[in-house]
């Protein structure tokens, strides 16, 4: 396959070491020095674009390439605000996007289990559920999109909860997320859920950002040729367990 990256931070060049071994060709390599060269991306050259990028630009860098009518798959968080409309644009108007707020196989494996444990736990009021997350300092939105991800996953199975917040306990109806940043943590997320007897835990804890980019890299696989919205669930097909 021939690939672009679009933003080419940590993140970008490990994403590039991985497509290498995997035997595609990087057409381009976008960052804030060359931006403008997006705009000459096309489909003759490019066959799939990973962008991870910040809040700010990510929302323009998938326009650009629903404009060249390159598929698209995008781990920018901190701007989901703006999903829901790029998802209809990518639904109505026939463009490829796939977005995820973490392509760690591990990770994703986690939303499905956490979804199933908040089934669960939902005819278990005695227990108190709450989400800490810890990074590293130089990560810039907080709480982590993999965190409000897990609190979604929860909020939509827990009738006692409506929404999350950033505090280090829950309180009856709303969800806490306590967000640490230290050091050069790749990223840990735990959901824990607590009673007066006893604690349940569930967690996911990155070794290196390997993990994040080989998603990253099977997902732009998975892309290739292909119109809608899709998430991570429908490349490793988890749908069906979750």
């Amino acid at each position: 396959m021939n690939i672009a990256i679009i933003g080419y931070g940590r993140m970008g060049h490990e994403i590039e070491r991985i497509l290498v071994d995997r035997g595609h060709q990087i057409k381009s390599i976008i960052d804030q020095d060359n931006f403008e060269e997006i705009h000459d991306l096309n489909t003759e050259q490019v066959d799939v674009a990973i962008e991870f990028t910040n809040p700010t630009s990510a929302y323009a860098n998938i326009l650009h390439c629903f404009n060249a009518n390159i598929p698209v798959i995008s781990g920018t968080t901190g701007w989901t605000d703006k999903l829901a409309k790029l998802k209809q644009i990518s639904i109505n108007e026939n463009k490829g996007f796939l977005y995820a707020s973490n392509f760690s196989v591990g990770v994703n494996v986690l939303f499905a289990l956490n979804k199933m444990l908040a089934k669960i736990m939902n005819t278990f009021p005695a227990y108190a559920v709450t989400i800490d997350e810890i990074h590293h300092t130089k990560k810039l939105d907080s709480p982590s999109g993999t965190a409000i991800t897990l609190a979604q996953g929860i909020i939509d199975n827990v009738d006692r909860l409506n929404s999350w917040t950033l505090a280090d306990h829950s309180t009856n109806d709303i969800l806490g997320i306590n967000a640490i940043r230290r050091g050069e943590v790749p990223g840990i997320h735990e959901i824990k859920y607590e009673s007066s007897f006893d604690t349940l835990h569930l967690s996911h804890s990155a070794k290196s950002r390997e993990g994040f980019a080989l998603g990253a890299v099977l997902a732009a696989e998975f892309m290739q040729n292909k119109i809608g919205f899709f998430e991570m669930n429908d490349v490793l097909q988890l749908n069906t367990i979750s």
